[in-house]
């Protein structure tokens, strides 16, 4: 999940301009929050516990009185995605990870082409858990691989072998289930682009139709984090990791991916729409612990969650409680004319720039915006297509970079 930083309040006519541009499609994300074990990498809200300690049926009781409360925010929007993150949601009894779906459906417009995603873990997924998901509604699932070598894996910290993580995807893809992706990591100490390049095109080799590769990263608040700080941590060479990049993007190339996105690949028509939605700036409401919500009314408006779970579950018994335990900010247009350029810039496509600061009522090209930009054309960073912005794929690897410097 993307940070973001405060805003000033947008007012009425930028809120009632960025709201048309959106009001079609929205999607949902549901947060849950535990897993076996915390891996040293992750810096998302999860807690590890034993499934048989996880109340499943109180988790979803919680998730679907909060889904009543906040339904009429999602008032005129189609939603076209339901995500279901965490943590492991595949640890959900599939029941009443169901029955939150089912809800769902009841409470809001959905697409006739709704997506509908759960992340796995190979742990917590085999052939049985996934007929049991796509008989409630699931048609897409995310299995974390991460790795297909024993000692990346046990580095990651992840509690399957290279073996469990194949057998997850061939049950995933044997399902019935029409979409199924995976994540890989790369760049990790001591890994070579051969290496990061052979594993990707094994797991492409498998059947699958999309897969997310992530250069690791190392956020402060995770064990990663704190050993780097101490200089504990072996860190892989930064060129070992651009020609890692690079690799992995011939190997998908040559066997008909698109590199649509900074990190992901997929077959023609296999694009994750959820993350779309992310990357276009829609609109989207969170339910769970720790989720974020992104809702554009009288004023653009960003939430979040209580982040424990007992204090979630107790939050959710009113509105005037979960009001008063979530997080809030007010979005003004500068800053979600921000938020679209960083995210935005991650497409292949682009975005356009001036679109987008239309619908927020924002001049698209400051003095400011207008010389960075030249500067980044200059040196081969960016394309401009009259109001359209792309980075060309062999500058992705300073997308951040150049994204920032268009602020």
């Amino acid at each position: 999940m993307v940070r973001y930083g405060p805003g000033r309040s947008m007012t009425q006519p930028q809120a009632g301009r960025a709201r048309e541009s959106a009001v079609e499609r929205a999607s949902v994300y549901v947060h849950f929050p535990w897993c076996l074990a915390k891996c040293p990498y992750c810096d998302f809200v999860s807690y590890a516990a034993p499934r048989e300690a996880i109340d499943h049926a109180g988790y979803a009781d919680a998730v679907v009185r909060e889904l009543h409360i906040r339904a009429p925010l999602a008032g005129g929007r189609r939603i076209g995605s339901v995500f279901f993150g965490g943590g492991t949601p595949s640890l959900w009894d599939p029941r009443e990870l169901g029955r939150v779906l089912a809800a769902i459906h009841a409470s809001l417009v959905l697409a006739d082409d709704v997506e509908v995603t759960v992340e796995c873990n190979p742990t917590s997924l085999d052939a049985a858990s996934a007929r049991a998901l796509r008989e409630v509604g699931v048609n897409r699932l995310s299995v974390g691989t991460q790795a297909l070598r024993q000692e990346q894996l046990e580095f990651l910290g992840r509690l399957h072998d290279p073996a469990g993580a194949r057998a997850a995807v061939v049950a995933a893809l044997s399902s019935g289930i029409p979409r199924v992706t995976t994540d890989l990591i790369f760049g990790l100490p001591g890994q070579t682009p051969e290496d990061a390049c052979a594993q990707a095109g094994a797991l492409a080799d498998l059947g699958l139709s999309h897969l997310s590769c992530y250069q690791l990263t190392i956020e402060p608040n995770t064990r990663f984090g704190e050993l780097a700080k101490r200089g504990r941590l072996p860190r892989a060479e930064d060129g070992a990791v651009a020609d890692s990049f690079l690799a992995i993007d011939e190997a998908l190339g040559a066997r008909g991916f698109g590199h649509y996105e900074i990190s992901n690949y997929a077959m023609s028509g296999e694009e994750a729409r959820h993350n779309l939605g992310y990357w276009r700036g829609e609109e989207y409401l969170g339910l769970g612990c720790a989720a974020f919500g992104f809702i554009v009314g009288e004023s653009a408006i960003r939430y979040r969650n209580e982040l424990d779970p007992r204090k979630y579950v107790r939050s959710t018994e009113s509105a005037a409680a979960l009001g008063a335990a979530e997080s809030r900010e007010i979005l003004d247009g500068e800053a979600l004319l921000r938020e679209r350029i960083m995210l935005g810039l991650r497409l292949a496509a682009g975005f356009d720039l001036e679109r987008a600061a239309s619908e927020l009522g924002v001049p698209a090209w400051t003095d400011e915006r207008t010389r960075a930009a030249g500067r980044l054309q200059a040196n081969g960073r960016l394309v401009r297509d009259g109001g359209r912005l792309r980075i060309p794929s062999r500058a992705w690897l300073w997308a951040d970079d150049t994204a920032a410097r268009l602020f």
